[in-house]
């Protein structure tokens, strides 16, 4: 009895198919130690404990100062700089090893992001689990967490020599890139979960409305670090006005380019409407969300972008009280997370 055999039209084993599942599941990870990666952050920088590590040893540095002769060099390092000169002068050795805790456990962290995401990386490739399209793409994650952390170092040298605080600028850029990361490994996640359900679907495209509604999310971004560097959410504890003021008393003498850029009450003020500008345009990306058919994405935007409005609100009038001011930071991470979820649906669709 002749008999044929009928091969299924994609190829079963493991290393032609791939493993997209198992691969987004993997960067599900990753996106979650960055959230916790952006509380640390909060946490130092509200802790002012930013400049306490003086150098950048990114193999040596891993381990803390592991005796009483070693903390003695380091705190010596440290109150080398403007920060302890003009700000903690006679701090103790104890609120020293507090804040110098805090940074080093942001690299720490840093670190371990890297190797969770170098290691895996390297271990999907060689056992042929990445399906076609994607190594590229991968690569360019890995590339933009390494120069991370030469950003993050970047920034820290700022405030080293002259300053006694790091620069605002470099501080929007360490904190953009960072949540740029976790729209990249969100997006690319969300790419591999469609492939798992259609093993002929193309990745997402980025649609105009995904583009604008990321763009105005992006701004209110660059001004909610500008407000921290320069501890612009201290300049009033009062809403919707600053100090009995619509319009602050910001120095405009220089131009409105400059006072925007640069002080801070001028950038309180923008950080506080323009927030209404990234509210509207994130509900209509979350209502484009829902018409490509994905309701949770529309809700989870819905809820993030109302969520850390109200946490803007009480961060300010608490006078920027520890705890509203660093879960408005984490709230804004996982914005980033439901804005490109919801950018990525509206893509899926038109793809």
């Amino acid at each position: 009895m002749n008999s044929r055999v009928i091969h299924p039209p994609f190829p079963r084993s493991d290393a032609a198919r791939g493993k997209p599942r198992i691969v987004a599941g993997w960067l599900w990870f990753v996106a979650a130690l960055i959230v916790l990666m952006v509380a640390v952050g909060g946490i130092t920088r509200l802790t002012e404990s930013g400049l306490s590590i003086t150098e950048w040893k990114p193999v040596s540095g891993t381990l803390p100062p592991l005796s009483d002769a070693d903390w003695q060099v380091e705190f010596a390092k440290y109150q080398a700089t403007p920060e302890y000169r003009q700000v903690n002068a006679g701090m103790s050795m104890a609120d020293f090893k507090f804040i110098y805790f805090w940074e080093w456990f942001h690299r720490l962290l840093g670190r371990l992001i890297g190797m969770a995401f170098a290691l895996p990386l390297l271990w999907f490739w060689f056992r042929g689990r990445i399906p076609a399209g994607y190594h590229p793409r991968l690569l360019a994650l890995l590339a933009l967490g390494a120069a991370q952390g030469a950003v993050g170092w970047w920034m820290v040298a700022s405030g080293l020599v002259e300053r006694t605080d790091v620069s605002h600028f470099r501080l929007a850029a360490h904190l953009m890139l960072a949540l740029f990361i976790l729209g990249g490994l969100v997006w690319t996640a969300r790419d591999l979960s469609t492939l798992c359900r259609n093993r002929r679907a193309g990745p997402a495209r980025l649609r105009p409305v995904a583009l604008l509604a990321l763009a105005v999310l992006a701004v209110q971004i660059m001004f909610g670090a500008f407000t921290a560097g320069l501890n612009a959410g201290l300049v009033t504890s009062e809403w919707p006005l600053m100090n009995g003021r619509f319009l602050p008393q910001a120095d405009w003498s220089r131009g409105i380019g400059h006072a925007i850029l640069n002080d801070p009450f001028a950038i309180h003020f923008v950080h506080r409407w323009w927030a209404f500008f990234t509210l509207a345009a994130l509900i209509v990306l979350a209502r484009a969300a829902r018409r490509a058919g994905d309701r949770p994405a529309a809700i989870a935007i819905h809820s993030a972008v109302g969520i850390q409005i109200l946490l803007g609100v009480v961060t300010v009038v608490s006078g920027v009280a520890f705890h509203p001011a660093l879960t408005h930071q984490v709230v804004g991470a996982l914005l980033v997370i439901a804005a490109a979820w919801g950018a990525h649906s509206v893509g899926r669709h038109a793809a």
